[in-house]
């Protein structure tokens, strides 16, 4: 039987699977094996394809299709073990072959200077030349090959210990599940540690952050994070369906082999099949090393992936066993860093955000860049008539700025004369999430589909769920996605229907995790009618207004039944949120819902109106510090439910400032405007006082 080699002849006519013998199908599959991973190599290493993708999806699919006809030929090794293994309960510890050490980092190059020097004296009579590399912005991980096959993969952790994602890690296209060499008279060692960077490509990057705004999640700050949040996934699928890259760079453990030099090492990496940066490079002075960074750095911006700075590590292994560590850095190796990028950077895109209440929102997607020492990488555009105002589009440079300090926002575009610019945004006349036509209300767009928008539902969820409204404890963003996702809530009343079965069947969830989120669903069957209405999310009713409904009015039958004009009567009740109120209680499906609620047990907790005792009213109280017997909301709470007010700093207007243990400075400012400090003590005696007749 001639050898079969998909390597140089990949479109090889096949005969019917059911034809072949084992010792056939056999040496078939160790051939596509070979040459599926060679043009993998040549795809996702090299960056020089050598067949279509056509060819390649033949030889894929007959891979598979021989391997499920001949199911004793699997392997973990296979090609085809990179769509994703099946999901995992959670990710386990697991120890490092070798200690994974952080780098000490620079910014002078006086401190390069030092560095240098440091390792000259070292090397005496020697003369140590350096390896420059560029220092990736992504995760770092521990990969272990034995007999050259993959076996391991684990995030760096604490340096010592790290998290197992095996699975994951083998779906990255780029990285073999076999070192190449064994037929090439170059073995492979019997154990193989090497340490390498995840990172997700700039443009998929862009990519994910769209898809994260358009389904109204909060984008990536930058790749690295994207890229860590990415390979920290417990569905091995959902992995594989990101782009993920590796490079490789230094040597952990090696058994039966050694080296002399670190350049060495470097291109025994690419021999073994592993990719490592085209961009290394051997550097014999600071001068070379000065124009290797100022060089990087101006290239940084057209680098598919995002480095921070370079890194430099003495080229002789000797030396490296001699300087040995400090802490959990090295001697032998500096990250020598790029300043950071100042508040101008490159507008991506933009897009467009459903929020809660179906507003639709433009946001810039930003080329990251530090604004006052945090990194952006989207900022708000508030309207379409802002966008046209500031006449910002895709591809331009934008000057950026964080409103209060806080919120980012595109302040200006930087004139590029000469440049071509992207057409003119418009707002979408559907709604990107949910297909609705999008009604113009003034300046703004919103979509009318309400809870049938999955953006909208989630956002709902996750209020409702919130500690200020009723209190679900572990029912954050990514579990009311997933919920939503997966058709489980469908309204907020489906979310007291969940059995832990249910909950059980999340990405994150195993059986402990499960129980307790139930638990905490069932524990929030009581509110307090002013929680419960603002948990329902009514338009322009708040935590304050929500109290003064709930005060006034005092049963969620009553709030049920109130016309617009009742609401008008209550002190501090405009006619805009009179009338959002009788009309969000007037829709069919939200009093459907509420009734579905009370069915499933929800029973809404009454109050004192404001015709009856409200002792505290007209005081205002401010908390700092640990109490013990209070968290900080059950504290407000109390205050609010007797009428006072609970504010978050203290003024003249403070009545009262309640102080736990390790106070902040409002403690200062208190004593500063003479204002009344209680102990926790004195704050339960108060209440008791208050709350009791006279």
């Amino acid at each position: 039987m001639s050898k079969l080699d998909f390597r140089h002849n990949p479109d090889t006519d096949f005969k019917d699977v059911g034809d072949l013998s084992d010792e056939e199908a056999r040496r078939e599959v160790d051939a596509l094996r070979e040459g599926i991973e060679h043009h993998d190599h040549l795809y996702y290493v090299e960056n020089r394809p050598e067949i279509s993708d056509a060819v390649y999806d033949k030889l894929f699919r007959r891979l598979r299709a021989l391997e499920e006809a001949f199911p004793e030929l699997a392997s973990e090794s296979s090609p085809t073990r990179r769509v994703g293994a099946e999901p995992l309960d959670e990710l386990t510890r697991v120890d490092h072959t070798a200690p994974m050490l952080s780098l000490n980092a620079v910014f002078e190059a006086d401190e390069v200077k030092s560095f240098l020097d440091t390792v000259r004296r070292s090397a005496g009579k020697k003369n140590p030349g350096f390896v420059a590399e560029p220092k990736f912005d992504g995760v770092s991980v521990e990969v272990l090959y034995e007999k050259g096959e993959y076996v391991r993969g684990v995030t760096r952790g604490d340096g010592r210990t790290g998290e197992d994602v095996t699975a994951n890690l083998r779906t990255i296209r780029s990285m073999p599940l076999s070192l190449q060499g064994a037929k090439k008279g170059n073995k492979p060692p019997e154990r193989l540690a090497v340490r390498g960077e995840v990172l997700l490509p700039k443009e998929a990057f862009q990519q994910f952050n769209r898809e994260r705004v358009e389904r109204g999640e909060e984008p990536f700050a930058n790749p690295r994070n994207a890229a860590a949040g990415t390979v920290r996934r417990l569905d091995p699928a959902e992995v594989a369906r990101r782009p993920l890259d590796v490079v490789f760079y230094d040597l952990l453990a090696v058994e039966g082999q050694s080296f002399d030099t670190h350049a060495d090492e470097l291109e025994q990496l690419k021999r073994w099949g592993l990719k490592t940066d085209p961009h290394n490079r051997r550097c014999a002075s600071l001068d070379e090393i000065r124009e290797y960074h100022g060089t990087l750095a101006e290239q940084r911006e057209a680098l598919p992936y995002e480095i921070d700075g370079i890194v430099l590590k003495a080229d002789d292994r000797d030396l490296w066993e001699q300087m040995g560590t400090r802490d959990r850095s090295p001697r032998w190796a500096l990250a020598w860093k790029f300043e950071p990028r100042q508040e101008v950077t490159r507008l991506r895109q933009i897009v467009v955000q459903v929020g809660m209440t179906g507003m639709l929102t433009p946001v810039a997607l930003l080329e990251p860049v530090d604004v006052g020492g945090v990194t952006v990488s989207r900022a708000t555009l508030h309207n379409e008539g802002e966008v046209h105002r500031k006449d910002v589009r895709p591809g331009d440079k934008v000057r950026i700025a964080r409103a209060g300090d806080v919120i980012p926002e595109v302040v200006e575009r930087i004139k590029q004369p000469g440049r071509k610019r992207a057409a003119k945004f418009a707002m979408p006349t559907a709604c990107p999430a949910c297909g609705a036509e999008v009604v113009r209300e003034g300046a703004y767009h919103v979509c009318p589909a309400g809870l049938a928008c999955p953006p909208q539902l989630i956002g709902h969820l996750k209020h409702f769920a919130s500690q200020e409204a009723m209190d679900v404890d572990g029912l954050g963003d990514e579990t009311a996605r997933e919920l939503v996702d997966k058709g489980l809530v469908r309204d907020l009343a489906d979310l007291y229907e969940l059995s832990v079965d249910d909950l059980r069947g999340l990405e994150t969830f195993a059986e402990k995790k499960a129980r307790k989120l139930h638990q905490a669903i069932q524990k929030s069957k009581r509110p307090r009618l002013d929680r419960f209405l603002f948990a329902l999310g009514v338009r322009h009713v708040g935590r304050r207004v929500a109290r003064l409904l709930a005060g006034e009015l005092g049963s969620l039958e009553r709030l049920r039944q109130a016309d617009r004009k009742r609401l008008e009567g209550i002190p501090e009740i405009g006619p805009e949120i009179a009338q959002s109120v009788a009309r969000f209680f007037g829709e069919a499906h939200v009093r459907k819902t509420i009734d579905r609620m009370v069915r499933r047990g929800v029973e809404v907790q009454e109050m004192p109106t404001s015709a009856g005792e409200q002792p505290l009213a007209g005081n205002t109280f401010v908390f700092t510090g640990e109490l013990e017997h209070f968290t900080r909301e059950e504290a407000k709470d109390r205050v609010e439910t007797l009428g006072g007010r609970a504010t978050s700093s203290v003024s003249s207007q403070t009545d009262y400032v309640v102080v736990g243990e390790n106070p902040g400075s409002k403690l200062d400012k208190a004593r500063q405007e003479e204002v009344e400090i209680l102990d926790e003590r004195d704050f339960e005696r108060l209440l008791a006082r208050r709350a009791s007749p006279p």
